[in-house]
């Protein structure tokens, strides 16, 4: 087994049995049992080189004996040629960047003990850490001519808020740890724990002897989103730089920078977000993404264009299946390339900047299609995934994208004697007529003469889109005998805005019904064990998971992991206040509209055997959440449950091991109630 690989998903084919004339059957593929967990590897972060002969990216391992991920950087031609490894140890190199004249690449790394900025001269492989700020710096961008690198940080308000002071104290006195004085809508977030003051801003260092960098931006507010204008004199910035910036719902604006100055221009000023600036490379435009605020739960972003001093402004690209995203400009400038979600597949679009044009489809295949990067000659490298195929890395020119051609496959050792299972697509009419979108994966090594168990897995979010891309834990449970169906209930992305506001100020509601739906859709296909069914999700996954059991006892297990169950307590202990708007009024004005939405007013109702799930950190859906849920299902004795805690864990389980585990417990949860005729019929492989 390799040991030192990062976890990502999994696929698992049916194998078929052919029979060879005059010799033996041959053996069916090994099936992908869950000791393949933690060899597989990933490709991430594809940067094709100003020229486009090479490809830069991060390959993402598991280090087991730390149970945590780690990355390296490495090098491949755009023929697929000259493999190389350019950084080493068990550290997280990430976010690599090109320098425009190719002689250079920045990258974030942890390898001096904390994640810093950190440039690389190609020709020697010769590193300088740059930056030593207390977290992590992101957004990093060269400036055109190379020799400067911008780049955000956060810097703590060190103000106090309510100042006192104790009277002295003996010397040596050990006192506790003084107290937490919070004034702020929000005090912690998700994945970094309790937060303190402070503002995020722009810096620029020197790029080849690094030094204390400058800072760009000034005042109270946070920034995003550096883009250097084509003359390195100005750059465009987003950000939010107006009183009580916290209560405007993300109401940010773009703004210019002189470098020279550091002064600050205003340049758009509309009622919606406006971020992610990005300067056209002949220095006439300025592209950027955002939205008319229309006070829906969850807003599609658009694509705009302006000129560099905030005129012209309009509407590039609208009402799109989904937002916008790794929107690059064409080398020429004639345009922008964007990649968006679709109909669970994503890929490369572009709109070309004359006024009138309609966006164009660039590439095309049931794939997802990410972090797509263009060289100045128009050859791209991307990576790309499929329910079968782990996600590997290519390069296509843009002129000819089906020409793709896969560059380094990570995956191909660990999965390449295993059976995959593929996914069927499958659509199904809800209650109201909605047609709904999902995929059933059949189980390994199919025989049609079986009935097999399906579990129904929900996306969290809720405003997601599952998609053709895989997944380990799926392929995991085909590899064990089941089959496994996912959909886009309302609410999802990639369908539009009206199919985004199916769920407006109404969740969970309709959504329920195009998922019972779904799983009529694939009891249709006559294989389907209605007796051994089984739900679970996380998240937004989870919230429907508990909502389902209050609905109905056609499923034989559930697992809820990560769940809000009580909507009145979440929204006032979440890690941010965005929840009050997925309601009409605060839960001190009309609780039963939180009530009524809540899980945990239909507890009663339950008699499916429920699992919840969640790490004892989580301060997305914290752990109380699902302490309530157990507990109010243990005192009415309807329904057995169990209530697994994982430990240190955040809403996204970090550490590999729990990653796994996860699985493992959704596998032993749901074997416990499958029918004795069922694990008969379909035996598992992982015990």
């Amino acid at each position: 087994m390799r040991l030192l690989r990062l976890v990502v998903a999994v696929s698992v084919f049916a194998a078929s049995f052919a029979t060879v004339p005059n010799a033996a059957q041959t053996p069916a593929k090994k099936l992908l049992d869950k000791s393949t967990f933690l060899d597989m590897e990933s490709v991430s972060n594809p940067r094709i080189s100003p020229d486009g002969t090479t490809v830069l990216f991060s390959r993402g391992f598991v280090d087991i004996m730390r149970d945590q991920g780690a990355s390296n950087l490495w090098v491949v031609g755009v023929d697929g040629s000259r493999l190389r490894q350019l950084t080493d140890g068990a550290f997280n190199d990430t976010a690599p960047v090109w320098s425009p004249d190719g002689k250079r690449i920045a990258f974030l790394s942890n390898r001096s003990g904390s994640t810093q900025l950190h440039v690389m001269w190609v020709d020697t492989r010769e590193t300088l850490q740059l930056t030593r700020f207390d977290r992590a710096p992101g957004g990093v961008e060269w400036s055109p001519d190379s020799s400067q690198i911008a780049f955000t940080a956060f810097l703590p308000d060190e103000t106090p808020v309510l100042p006192v002071r104790l009277p002295p104290v003996p010397r040596g006195a050990q006192l506790a740890r003084g107290a937490v004085v919070v004034d702020r809508p929000s005090w912690a977030s998700d994945g970094s724990g309790p937060t303190v003051k402070g503002y995020t801003h722009v810096f620029t260092v020197d790029a080849t002897v690094g030094g204390t960098p400058r800072q760009v931006t000034s005042g109270n507010y946070n920034h995003s989103g550096p883009s250097w204008a084509a003359t390195g004199k100005t750059m465009f910035v987003s950000g939010i730089r107006k009183p009580d910036a916290e209560y405007l719902r993300g109401d940010s604006e773009v703004y210019a920078i002189d470098l020279a100055t550091l002064g600050v221009t205003q340049l758009t000023d509309r009622r919606g977000p406006d971020g992610s600036p990005l300067a056209s490379p002949d220095g006439t435009w300025v592209a950027y993404t955002g939205f008319d605020q229309q006070n829906f739960t969850s807003h599609l972003s658009s694509l705009y264009i302006m000129d560099t001093t905030g005129k012209r402004q309009r509407l590039w690209a609208g009402g799109l299946p989904s937002s916008p995203s790794n929107v690059q400009w064409a080398p020429d400038g004639s345009g922008v390339y964007y990649s968006m979600q679709e109909l669970g597949e994503e890929n490369t679009y572009f709109v070309a900047a004359d006024i009138g044009v309609a966006p164009k489809r660039i590439t095309v295949g049931k794939h997802v299609l990410t972090s797509v990067s263009i060289a100045k000659n128009g050859t791209a490298a991307a990576v790309r995934g499929h329910v079968t195929e782990p996600g590997v890395l290519v390069s296509f020119p843009m002129s000819k994208p089906a020409d793709m051609k896969v560059l380094v496959d990570v995956n191909k050792d660990v999965i390449g004697d295993r059976a995959i299972s593929d996914a069927e697509e499958i659509w199904a009419t809800s209650k109201d007529g909605l047609k709904v979108q999902g995929w059933l994966m059949k189980p390994a090594n199919f025989d049609p003469a079986k009935k097999y168990p399906m579990l129904l897995w929900i996306h969290g979010g809720p405003w997601s889109m599952y998609s053709v891309g895989w997944n380990w834990a799926y392929q995991n449970f085909a590899a064990n005998g089941y089959a496994v169906l996912w959909t886009n209930p309302r609410g999802s992305t990639g369908y539009g805005q009206d199919f985004v506001n199916g769920i407006q100020h109404s969740y969970p509601g309709k959504d329920y019904d195009d998922l019972m739906a779904s799983v009529d859709a694939a009891l249709a296909k006559g294989w389907i064990d209605q007796s051994n069914l089984f739900v679970t999700g996380g998240s937004g996954g989870g919230v429907l998971t508990a909502w389902i059991v209050g609905h109905t006892n056609r499923f034989r297990a559930a697992a809820s992991m990560r769940p809000v169950i009580n909507w009145h307590s979440f929204v006032g202990t979440t890690d941010g206040t965005s929840w009050y708007n997925q309601f009409q009024k605060y839960p001190w004005e009309d609780p039963m509209e939180y009530a009524v939405r809540s899980p945990l007013h239909y507890v009663a109702n339950v008699t499916t055997p429920t699992m919840v799930m969640t790490g004892e950190a989580d301060l997305r859906t914290p752990m109380t959440q699902s302490e309530e849920y157990y507990r109010a299902l243990k005192i009415l004795r309807k329904a057995d449950t169990l209530l697994v805690r994982m430990p240190d864990e955040f809403h996204g389980w970090r550490r590999p091991s729990h990653q796994l585990l996860q699985q493992l417990y959704l596998m032993a949860w749901f074997e416990k109630y499958r029918t004795p005729e069922s694990k008969t019929a379909v035996p598992t492989i992982d015990r």
